[in-house]
């Protein structure tokens, strides 16, 4: 049989249930999956701790997976093309990742890109449709200097790659120790703390960059707000992934998945970000893989601070 983590209740990964269950045969329109990694995100926690709209209890955790496909319903072809059982595939955003197999929807599945590990696979997507929706929110050009703040964070790290390939210049906060990430990928490293947009500033300077034309938060502390608002006239241009009530307080955007618009353009995103780690052009840092079993001990290690790259669950 194959095994699934479930939220019976709200609260943390603590109260959580591995169980075993019987995977369905896939319908039309439908494959299944044996899961070789699911990506772990802050998002699978957070989104059962507090139940929000459209979660319901007792909650199936994760939302995506690298694995091959076992099964394949009639007249089903994945986001990428025809699909065969044996294929390589990753898919998002799936209902139950934290699995050893499971039956989704064609419409979740892309092929894997052959550049990536499995683990690395499976966490391509959610940090990466959540940067290419952060750099359309600002209308990010080619030219632009934008500001960003966790810039050495999953969604740090897959903004300064898209970034980059669009010639588009980063000014990255982001902690001492992690300046090299930071400057691997092509941003300028600024260290947050007191005193971060005098040396905003300085980085600019030396730099020769006269000003920042967006904001880009992935960090949502007060600096990080008073900092871009501080350096970007057009509050259009400034957008949050973890401040919501800071940007409605100050009149910019806050992006989340959960807005209908937003996840369409998400969903949207997939395709030419599997094309771009197909041609080597984006990576996964990984940290850490963790058995499926010990799902609650990889996201304590998440909650607690920077692990030092993505983590992955290997069934």
């Amino acid at each position: 049989m194959a095994r699934r983590w479930i939220a019976p209740q709200g609260g943390s990964p603590d109260g959580w249930r591995l169980e075993e269950y019987d995977v369905p045969a896939p319908d039309a329109g439908e494959l299944t999956v044996r899961v070789h990694a699911a990506g772990v995100n802050p998002a699978d926690a957070k989104h059962v701790a507090s139940p929000r709209a459209g979660v319901e209890l007792p909650a199936l955790i994760g939302y995506e997976v690298s694995g091959v496909v076992t099964a394949v319903g009639p007249d089903t072809e994945i986001v990428t093309g025809p699909v065969a059982i044996g294929d390589e595939v990753i898919a998002f955003r799936v209902s139950g990742g934290y699995a050893s197999e499971l039956t989704l929807p064609a419409q979740k599945v892309l092929r894997k890109p052959a550049t990536l590990t499995h683990a690395e696979a499976a966490n391509l997507l959610l940090a990466g449709t959540t940067a290419a929706a952060m750099l359309h929110a600002v209308a990010a050009q080619p030219g632009d200097t934008l500001l960003l703040h966790a810039a050495s964070g999953a969604v740090g790290v897959s903004v300064l790659q898209q970034a980059a390939l669009r010639g588009i210049r980063i000014i990255g906060t982001a902690g001492r120790a992690r300046f090299d990430e930071v400057r691997r990928f092509g941003g300028i490293p600024v260290e947050y703390g007191d005193g971060m947009l005098s040396r905003i500033r300085t980085a600019m300077s030396d730099a020769g960059i006269t000003g920042v034309d967006a904001a880009l938060d992935a960090a949502g502390t007060d600096e990080a707000t008073q900092a871009s608002l501080a350096l970007v006239s057009d509050r259009r241009r400034i957008v949050t992934i973890v401040a919501p009530r800071a940007a409605a307080e100050h009149g910019f955007q806050a992006s989340a998945g959960s807005d209908p618009e937003t996840a369409r353009y998400r969903d949207a995103a997939r395709l030419p970000l599997v094309e771009a780690a197909e041609r080597g052009e984006l990576i996964v840092p990984m940290a850490r893989e963790y058995p499926l079993a010990q799902a609650p001990d990889a996201l304590r290690l998440l909650a607690e601070g920077h692990p030092g790259g993505k983590l992955a669950l290997i069934p």
